[in-house]
């Protein structure tokens, strides 16, 4: 389950790393239909979330320096995508909310694995209980 749990950090820190640079730097043409949509400010908000977002589901794991941010990362990419959800399906965007809701459900999962299930010790944890 820890590998599984691991693919699919990843996987989520890749989709929010792109869409957050998305936000960031957006192409003109899909910059006119964002700013439609969103205030400028709120994107580069997003933007800059999504991209924490992404180095918070990996960095903290790997370094096992502070890992419980993991799961504060997949709560954080789960409340976003509850609100993307929301907010794709006011505007009737379904397949976007499909998307989302998927994004919802692993994030979802991962947080639960990473608080419940399998946290990841802290560096020099398992010298400590060996020590014990």
């Amino acid at each position: 389950m820890n590998i599984a749990t691991w693919i699919l950090q990843v996987l989520l820190a890749v989709v929010f790393l792109q869409h957050g640079l998305l936000f960031l730097n957006p192409p003109p043409d899909i910059a006119v239909l964002m700013d439609e949509a969103l205030p400028r400010w709120f994107q580069l908000f997003m933007g800059v979330a999504e991209v924490l977002a992404a180095i918070g589901l990996i960095v903290p794991g790997l370094a096992r320096i502070r890992p419980g941010l993991v799961a504060w990362a997949a709560d954080g990419v789960a409340f976003v995508m509850v609100s993307a959800t929301i907010w794709h399906v006011v505007r009737a965007e379904y397949s976007s909310a499909a998307i989302t809701l998927v994004l919802l459900v692993l994030a979802c999962f991962v947080a639960w694995v990473r608080h419940v299930r399998l946290p990841i010790r802290p560096r020099g944890a398992a010298a400590v209980v060996a020590q014990r």
